[in-house]
């Protein structure tokens, strides 16, 4: 399973940098507070349409939680293929998938890459999950490259961050940038047919 192409070396970015500091204290905020069993619980309650040959894209996945938590949730797919463009994030990564004894870590590739210029070729993935990633782009390239990966009638998972209290202090300390929701709907539309409004369970195990 090797659908990446070969990324062109280029200087970091100021997202790369920042999450290449904070990678080992972020990974650990995750493990405490439970949010991989959050991610197995809420994706068990959507209608995801797999098959035991499925390709997935955690497209943005930081230390692994959700490529993890997919696996924790026994849905069946062949795969995944945890993109992110942070090096330390994706080399803790390789660790937790290394390390877990309920994971078979030769259905997990690790790949450096960025959102807007996805190494896949066209109609790659069956499904694509995306999770407080395209807070640090533009919406419309994110979601316009992340539909041109995904096959006919396969699902995007997106989990944005939603305005609020908690919203507001995630954006301050990820120096991130929130999308009003309507902002979300009306551009997510152009791409796909929106299905359904799930809400995450946060830290709810």
């Amino acid at each position: 399973m090797s659908p990446a192409k070969t990324a062109d070396k280029r200087s970091k970015s100021k997202t790369e940098s920042f999450y290449d500091r904070i990678a080992d204290v972020h990974n650990i905020a995750l493990r405490v507070n439970g949010y991989r069993a959050s991610v197995a619980k809420y994706l068990r309650s959507l209608d995801l349409g797999l098959k035991p040959e499925s390709l997935v894209l955690d497209a943005g996945s930081g230390t692994g939680i959700i490529t993890l938590g997919l696996e924790d949730s026994g849905i069946p797919h062949r795969g995944t293929v945890a993109l992110d463009l942070s090096h330390r994030s994706l080399d803790i990564a390789r660790n937790e998938v290394r390390r877990d004894k309920k994971t078979d870590s030769s259905r997990i590739e690790v790949v450096q890459g960025n959102v807007l210029e996805l190494p896949f070729a066209d109609e790659t993935f069956d499904l694509v999950i995306t999770c407080g990633v395209l807070e640090y782009v533009s919406l419309e390239s994110g979601l316009a490259e992340m539909a041109r990966v995904l096959r006919p009638g396969a699902k995007l998972v997106f989990i944005p961050v939603k305005p609020s209290l908690v919203g507001s202090m995630l954006e301050f300390l990820y120096k991130f940038k929130i999308h009003p929701l309507e902002d979300v709907r009306r551009i997510s539309q152009r791409y796909f047919r929106i299905v359904g409004n799930h809400r995450f369970p946060f830290n709810e195990p």
